[in-house]
């Protein structure tokens, strides 16, 4: 009996999915039945398109039918070679066309004040995404997936890293843990991701092991632009390792941090004042400063508390933090807002940079702001505060000539 194979979602309460039904036959060429929301307007476009999937995936017999739910085509040919592959097939990836607009790069320095979580698979929250301005979008394959759909997610995040338009923002994903994590990168990397997240990390040697696997696929596959790392610290073993987790690789420039399996891991509950978190957050923002890159702090679970989220934006700046997670857009907006420079902040730093311009002007080997020296740490901070001041509109153009 020929296996079927199945891949989607259906049911009234979906949008922007398919599901596939796909069984293979010894002969009679393929037989397709779509059925669509968008008949009228899409469903000759629908049709093709499985028939091209096909024949990409080097299908000649089947029996294929699709309920579509207003699925965009990277959906739906994820969709189909997820099927394909359920039923037994190892066929050849079938990838859908790089768009121009996913071909951006990113960079080491870059803000990372927020990244938004998208479950992998769910193409519905893909869409619109990058529209909510996040600095980070984080396509998660891990705990955001259920086991038996880890597969299809795989094809889903693939199909659009060369497909969706985040708008600018930095395209991140978290991979699964330990030998499915490794895995996971053969289906991400060829195509543009900028930032891969570590979850559960415990060692060093998880880090250098997904960077290995990193760079041997980009040496294969002749891939330039650099992928960076952010290693995420989520227990008691991992936080005492964190120094050493923070310089494990070159590739590194955050190191984050996720409190609920913390604080389960210590045996006790999160709560909104934080007490039982201090230890850990303090490690991370003082591991991630050593080692020079960026500490990031954790999500802020409740959507509908707006306050709360302020407020904990704002203990995660006097932290040491640079960013934060989250799982909402509404939250966007709370936490770039809370993280911009206040305007003290931002006098400070303009005193600091005009001094260390003027100092480099005259070709001096240190900064003195009046009766005091300010070390290179201190002009690096003032440097990225004041860029941040110049996006948010908070210094006028040309400030520095004035």
């Amino acid at each position: 009996m020929p296996q079927i194979g199945t891949a989607g979602r259906k049911g009234d309460n979906v949008r922007s999915d398919c599901q596939v039904s796909f069984e293979p036959r010894d002969t009679g060429g393929c037989e397709i039945s779509v059925r669509s929301k968008v008949e009228s307007m899409y469903g000759d476009a629908i049709r093709r398109q499985v028939d091209e999937v096909l024949r990409g995936l080097q299908i000649e017999n089947c029996r294929l039918e699709l309920e579509d739910y207003g699925a965009l085509p990277f959906t739906i040919s994820a969709r189909i070679e997820t099927a394909v592959r359920r039923a037994g097939f190892n066929p050849p990836e079938y990838l859908p066309e790089m768009k121009d607009y996913c071909n951006y790069t990113t960079s080491r320095e870059r803000f990372r004040r927020s990244r938004l979580y998208l479950p992998g698979n769910e193409p519905k929250f893909f869409i619109n995404a990058g529209l909510h301005k996040p600095d980070g979008v984080i396509l998660d394959l891990e705990d955001a997936v259920a086991p038996f759909e880890k597969d299809a997610a795989r094809m889903l995040v693939r199909n659009a890293l060369r497909q969706v338009n985040f708008y600018g923002a930095e395209r991140m994903v978290r991979i699964n843990q330990g030998q499915r994590g490794l895995d996971d990168l053969d289906w991400i990397i060829p195509h543009n991701v900028h930032v891969v997240l570590i979850p559960k990390v415990e060692a060093p040697e998880q880090v250098k092991a997904v960077d290995d696997n990193i760079q041997k696929i980009r040496k294969e596959r002749s891939i330039e632009p650099q992928v960076y790392l952010m290693p995420i610290i989520e227990s008691a073993l991992g936080g005492i390792k964190a120094y050493e987790i923070a310089i494990a690789s070159k590739n590194t420039v955050s190191l984050a941090l996720g409190l609920e399996d913390y604080t389960a891991d210590i045996g006790t509950q999160r709560t909104l004042e934080g007490k039982e978190s201090f230890w850990l957050r303090s490690v991370i923002v003082n591991a991630a400063r050593a080692a020079g890159i960026q500490p990031i702090d954790t999500v802020f679970s409740d959507v509908a508390d707006m306050e709360g989220l302020k407020q904990s934006v704002v203990e995660a700046k006097s932290l040491g933090f640079d960013g934060k997670g989250c799982i909402h857009p509404r939250q966007i907006s709370v936490i770039h807002e809370t993280f911009a420079p206040e305007a003290k902040e931002i006098e400070k730093a303009v005193k600091i940079v005009t001094a260390f311009q003027k100092a480099e002007k005259e070709g001096l080997g240190v900064v003195s702001l009046g009766s005091k020296m300010i070390d290179p740490p201190v002009v690096k901070r003032a440097l990225r505060t004041v860029k941040m001041a110049e996006i948010l509109g908070k210094l006028p153009k040309g400030w520095r000539d004035q």
